[in-house]
């Protein structure tokens, strides 16, 4: 794993790759460039992420505080990371430090994941309202439809209909004249 791995103090890592995220996402992004110290570029990243423009309306209301709770742990992961005189404190207050460093990065992680999880929710708000929109405009072409042929079927079928049926009528009437030879 090479930069991205942190060793505890039992030797194992702290960064699974798996909690990196997809490649190319903003958690995978994020979290690379904190593993790798990187902290301005993730801050800046973060940064233009929220700043750029969203196909859905509500994107930076829901994920704006998110965002700025990133920044601060990145902040504070830094602080920790790149303490001046770390070496000169006792071992405790060292393994101190890096168990908060731990636990921010684990925040973090937790923080980016309910970013994503914001836009996971955003899209499939987006799709469920594309589909309402979908059926309401396949219903109303159904029901012009049907009432389109119905009309027809009463304006043009119906008189049709009745010119038939007065001629039947008429010819059931004469015939019946006849019979009764009344004329």
């Amino acid at each position: 794993m090479g930069a991205l791995s942190y060793k505890d103090r039992r030797g194992a890592s702290d960064l699974d790759i798996s909690d990196l995220g997809a490649p190319d996402t903003v958690r995978y992004n994020v979290l690379t460039f904190v593993a790798n110290e990187e902290y301005d570029r993730a801050i800046t990243y973060l940064k233009d992420f929220l700043d750029r423009d969203s196909d859905y309306p509500n994107f930076k209301d829901r994920v704006d505080r998110y965002i700025n709770h990133a920044i601060d742990l990145i902040f504070a992961i830094r602080t920790k990371r790149n303490f001046p005189g770390m070496s000169l404190l006792t071992k405790s207050k060292q393994n101190e430090l890096r168990e908060r460093y731990r636990d921010h990065f684990q925040e973090l992680k937790s923080v980016m994941r309910k970013v994503e999880t914001c836009q996971e929710e955003l899209r499939l708000s987006d799709i469920k309202s594309t589909t309402v929109l979908v059926k309401s405009l396949w219903f109303s072409i159904v029901v012009v439809v049907i009432s389109a042929v119905v009309i027809e079927i009463v304006q043009g079928l119906g008189q049709t209909f009745f010119v038939v049926f007065d001629d039947y009528l008429n010819k059931a009437l004469e015939y019946v004249f006849q019979l009764l030879n009344i004329q």
